[in-house]
């Protein structure tokens, strides 16, 4: 049992702001890296952002400037700060976690269900 669960998403208008978070629980260790992706309609998943266990971030540069990705490792949650939001950051936002089940010591991508970001005016 392994949870990757997020939260934050909703409805913005162009220029707004929201904050996604994503907490991993459960038999979940050892986690090396999390990071955002995001699917839009019609288009493949992208990496957003990136953050690994030892604070080296990552961004994609269309959000560079805009969105900042933090972490808090003890409690397993990373976090989505999106700034000046653009009708084409619209899509579903998915929370990744590179980590190890205490079950199997497997190491493997865990992902979230999933948040809906809508930019819109």
């Amino acid at each position: 049992q392994v949870q990757v669960v997020e939260s934050g998403g909703g409805l913005v208008h162009p220029g707004g702001s929201l904050s996604l978070s994503c907490v991993a629980s459960g038999t979940i260790f050892n986690i090396y890296a999390m990071g955002w992706y995001r699917q839009a309609p019609g288009k493949q998943r992208e990496v957003v952002a990136t953050i690994t266990s030892g604070g080296r971030t990552n961004y994609a540069d269309s959000v560079k400037g805009r969105f900042t990705i933090s972490r808090d490792h003890a409690k397993k949650t990373v976090y989505l700060q999106m700034n000046s939001l653009k009708p084409e950051d619209t899509a579903v936002y998915y929370c990744n976690v590179d980590g190890r089940d205490y079950r199997d010591y497997a190491r493997k991508a865990y992902w979230g269900q999933g948040t809906q970001v809508t930019v819109s005016s």
